[in-house]
């Protein structure tokens, strides 16, 4: 796979927000618990607890590397945090957590994403 392959995947997801652009049998990984989502569907709904659930957020794209068949993301999270999350209640404050994700691609679409979401930097915020 080409890096202009990969960044066509990537833009169609990061930009477009296109479960498309994910393999049907992809997996999504965060890595601080390993909880783990299969399949676009189980993705779709860890997508919407993160960013509509348990905060009203946006991820802010500061860095993105590309390679064949591979890239990662750096961002910075931020939103108010509505909803229960790390065994937090809601607080109602804005945090700006750290974000990082590593994705694999085959085939035009993602088939594995490795979440690295700095919980210790949100526990402060909100403590």
């Amino acid at each position: 796979m080409s890096i202009e392959s990969t960044r066509r995947v990537l833009d169609s997801y990061l930009r477009g927000h296109s479960l498309d652009a994910v393999a049907p049998d992809a997996v999504f990984t965060v890595m601080a618990t390993g909880q783990e989502a299969k399949g676009r569907v189980a993705i779709a709904q860890l997508l919407d607890y993160f960013y509509h659930q348990a905060f009203n957020a946006t991820a802010e794209e500061r860095n993105l590397i590309i390679g064949e068949g591979h890239a990662a993301l750096e961002a910075d999270f931020t939103g108010q945090h509505i909803g229960e999350f790390a065994g937090i209640a809601a607080s109602g404050k804005v945090v700006h957590v750290p974000l990082c994700v590593a994705y694999d691609i085959q085939g035009d679409q993602i088939t594995r994403a490795r979440i690295y979401f700095e919980t210790d930097t949100f526990r402060q915020q909100v403590s």
